[in-house]
């Protein structure tokens, strides 16, 4: 049973904002507030996020309905793809948020979550990434997305695991976003001067871990791995550049990036899922402190009352009597 805050408007607005804060920041190569490429801008990010909160906590849908939906409502409202690998993390996470009662159990439920999907998963899924149609989708010996799945959801992402990081995630139960990114967003924002350093600088960690799923598949694994080795030189120069020589420097990969057409999408896309937990989180955290003050509050209305019921007339056995 939903609590306050796992309701689905509150899970909603969780997404909405890790998908407004990733946007938000510098991220070298990737859309962003004050640099828009690849054809889209912040704007378009937005309006991704505003049309498919709804559909992410809507009750009675498949893990794999949920995410073809999302998808397809984009393509009809944004008009080209914008979020197919922030949809494929944030729809788990949003459905085990919306099945657990603590955010203790929320690592446990997203196991379940993807230990349960089925091959009616996979076909909604296939289904949406043909509607996406990411740039550099071919085609593949073994389950194709333009052929009917013959296996779950789980297992047509294990064989893709090794060369895809949100495939990944699915075989891992988000070992990465709950184990690294989150604790390493988590140490940065509070050491940095704003939330949005501390999203840049946890895109170019990322980015310097892990080579880029979308590069490798529209460039090749070496420009993937070239760019892992520019990410890890910026990241590096963040020690020791502050202000506006560090936000130069970022511009001037930023440009180089987008002149070659190079899109690091899907350390974006954990970007915002980490982003999205991070929020999940913190809106339990402020749940509780919230219900700590009422009850504080009840506390002491109900001492006064008492206080005022004893100086009275009546005696504690009348209050007994009262109780």
């Amino acid at each position: 049973m939903s609590t306050a805050w796992n309701a689905p408007e509150e899970i909603q607005r969780a997404y909405r904002a890790a998908c407004w804060l990733e946007v938000s920041a510098l991220k070298p190569g990737n859309v962003s507030e004050t640099s828009p490429g690849h054809g889209m801008t912040a704007a378009d990010f937005h309006l991704s996020a505003s049309v498919t909160a709804g559909i992410l906590t809507q009750p009675g849908l498949s893990l794999g309905e949920s995410i073809c939906r999302a998808v397809a409502m984009t393509r009809r409202r944004v008009g080209f793809n914008t979020n197919l690998g922030i949809v494929l993390l944030c729809a788990p996470l949003a459905r085990a948020a919306g099945d657990c009662g603590e955010p203790r159990e929320l690592h446990e439920r997203l196991k379940r979550v993807l230990a349960e999907t089925s091959r009616g998963d996979s076909a909604r899924v296939f289904e949406a990434i043909r509607l996406a149609n990411p740039g550099g989708l071919g085609s593949s010996d073994k389950y194709d997305v333009h052929s009917p799945p013959r296996v779950g959801l789980r297992r047509v992402m294990a064989a893709a695991a090794h060369r895809d990081l949100i495939a990944r995630q699915y075989v891992t139960d988000f070992e990465d976003v709950f184990a690294i990114a989150l604790p390493r967003f988590r140490a940065l924002r509070v050491s940095r001067k704003t939330e949005c350093c501390a999203v840049t600088e946890l895109f170019l960690y990322l980015l310097a871990q892990y080579p880029d799923s979308h590069i490798t598949r529209k460039h090749g694994p070496k420009k993937a791995a070239e760019v892992t080795r520019w990410a890890a030189e910026a990241h590096a120069l963040l020690a020791s550049f502050t202000g506006v020589r560090a936000r130069r420097h970022l511009e001037q990969l930023d440009a180089r990036l987008k002149a070659e057409d190079i899109n690091p999408g899907t350390t974006a896309d954990l970007t915002v899922a980490t982003l999205f937990l991070d929020r999940l989180l913190k809106q339990y955290d402020v749940n509780m402190a919230t219900t700590r003050s009422v009850r504080r509050a009840d506390t002491e209305r109900m001492a006064v009352r008492e206080t005022a019921f004893f100086s009275s007339e009546n005696d504690e056995r009348s209050y007994q009597r009262w109780q």
